[in-house]
């Protein structure tokens, strides 16, 4: 499918873009694109991974203009660039409305001028039944991600919504293992807060399948369970030796859910099981391109998005393993 085509990824440099680029370089593409507007992540990046194929373009998606440019000779787009932070996003709404929505807005028009073949949005479990300003402009992303595909152009859109990535810049594991390490003390917005967690592969695996299999208007889901942050904090102690470390509660902070979800109970009476591990969301707009797409996938069962599967702690220790955070020395 990429062989011998060119790629851009919009926010390329972070955690979840390197992997990304990884695998795409596998598949022999003829040029990849980073763009973001962080010069310092680009040079560094470039020392990381020295791959001729590999090109930089400073640029932010808030830019119309600069997309356009960058986009010329494009043939699939993936959309990570986003302000991601919930407690950030609260206190600058406007800033995050001015990426995550007005940029997604940008990448579509960018993407239709130069007829790239397809585009594949990164949004967030957050948008689904969204309460904070991060949520709200990712889903709002996503519905315009999914009514691109209305126009008459050549280009197809596909969203993907996954939890967060273990491990990446400013996620809760990171702190974690810094706290253990210089404090041996844990801090917990609260003890009953549960999140969704990917490995950079496995989320890896969610955008190549979704570029591969997304006709355009629909939302890929990963089907996983969800991660109790107390549980996470206590196998952590284990990884470390440090099963006497404090577990404080902090308190949530601005925006913050207890309890995230994958898909809302609206979104479950149009979605399908693909593969049995993937649950596509389609639109309820009408796309033409998509009758008849999943007419052989079984429908969601309603009780889905109400399920609360946890993982075990074992569970836990084996996705910290798969995602290179439990240290050798106690791995058992």
């Amino acid at each position: 499918m990429f062989e011998n085509t060119v790629i851009l990824v919009t926010g390329g440099t972070g955690s979840w873009g390197q992997e990304l680029v990884k695998e795409l370089l596998l598949q022999n593409p003829q040029k990849l694109i980073i763009f973001s507007r962080n010069e310092t992540s680009q040079v560094m990046m470039k020392r990381e991974m020295k791959d001729p194929r590999i090109s930089y373009c400073i640029g932010d998606v808030r830019e119309r203009e600069a997309l356009v440019k960058a986009c010329e000779g494009v043939d699939y787009i993936f959309h990570l660039a986003a302000l991601k932070h919930v407690t950030i996003c609260e206190r600058q709404p406007l800033e995050a409305l001015k990426t995550n929505v007005t940029g997604t807005k940008n990448v579509i028009e960018a993407a239709i001028e130069n007829r790239v073949k397809k585009v594949i949005n990164i949004s967030t479990d957050k948008a689904a039944d969204p309460v904070n300003i991060y949520g709200f402009t990712k889903a709002i992303g996503e519905k315009l991600i999914v009514e691109a595909n209305m126009h008459k152009a050549e280009t197809r859109f596909v969203n993907v919504r996954g939890g967060n990535i273990l491990g990446s810049n400013g996620s809760v594991l990171r702190l974690f293992i810094k706290q253990l390490e210089e404090q041996r003390q844990l801090s917990i917005t609260d003890k009953k807060m549960v999140r969704y967690f990917m490995t950079l592969q496995s989320a890896t695996e969610l955008l190549l399948t979704a570029a591969k299999e997304g006709k355009g208007g629909e939302t890929f889901i990963p089907m996983m369970p969800s991660c109790k942050i107390l549980d996470l904090a206590e196998v952590l102690k284990e990884a470390y030796g440090m099963k006497d470390a404090e577990i404080a509660e902090i308190g949530c902070g601005p925006g913050e859910k207890i309890k995230e979800v994958l898909l809302s109970p609206f979104e479950a009476q149009n979605s399908v099981i693909l593969n049995n591990r993937y649950v596509v969301v389609l639109p309820t707009l009408e796309i033409p391109a998509l009758k008849g797409a999943y007419s052989a996938c079984p429908s969601v069962p309603p009780e889905i998005s109400h399920s609360e599967s946890l993982m075990a702690k074992t569970e836990i220790k084996q996705m910290l393993i798969d995602g290179g955070f439990w240290p050798e020395e106690t791995d058992q």
